[in-house]
């Protein structure tokens, strides 16, 4: 199969030729991975959490901020160009959409197990967090490993995105708990 038909298949832009596709599919990944880990985490330390109401948390959460990344991209579009979107950049920002629709996949498929019984609720929200944070981690460490950084620079960039990624968890965390 040829590049070009594994790539419309997928539903991912090309890096190479939509350069502001790729990057804004990748921030609505990174958004909705951010949203989800904050909601299981969330809903994890709840005192008794609910396989319904984690399941049902998580799929309006990151629907929602799916959505409102959507709607951000029809607005600016209309401030910058001053008209609606035309007819072919709908497909972009749909597939950018995708993208953050794209991270509640398995999560929920996790939590809709728990829903009826096939695995433990605590050990499906551990492996729903376990696998935002991997999403997380490896869309950062991509960015920095493309970059023409040194490898200490690198590394240094890398320990400063693990932390300000742990300082947004902490703030949207706090911020659904209160």
């Amino acid at each position: 199969m040829d590049d070009a038909r594994r790539r419309s298949r997928s539903r991912l832009p090309d890096r190479e030729s939509e350069p502001a596709t790729y990057s804004a599919y990748l921030r609505e990944r990174i958004y909705a991975s951010f949203t989800g880990l904050a909601i299981v985490l969330v809903v994890s330390g709840s005192d008794h959490p609910e396989p319904e109401h984690a399941f049902l948390a998580l799929l309006l959460g990151v629907v929602g901020i799916t959505v409102a990344g959507f709607v951000s991209e029809i607005i600016s579009t209309m401030l910058t160009e001053q008209t609606a979107p035309h007819r072919a950049e709908w497909r972009p920002m749909l597939r950018v959409a995708g993208g953050g629709f794209a991270t509640v996949v398995t999560p929920a498929v996790l939590l809709a197990l728990a829903w009826i019984g096939v695995l433990d609720l605590g050990f499906a929200l551990d492996l729903a967090a376990f696998g935002y944070i991997a999403t997380l981690a490896v869309i950062g460490w991509l960015a920095v490993r493309r970059s023409r950084l040194t490898v200490p620079a690198r590394l240094g960039v890398f320990a400063l995105l693990l932390g300000l990624g742990l300082l947004v968890i902490a703030l949207q965390t706090l911020a659904k708990s209160v």
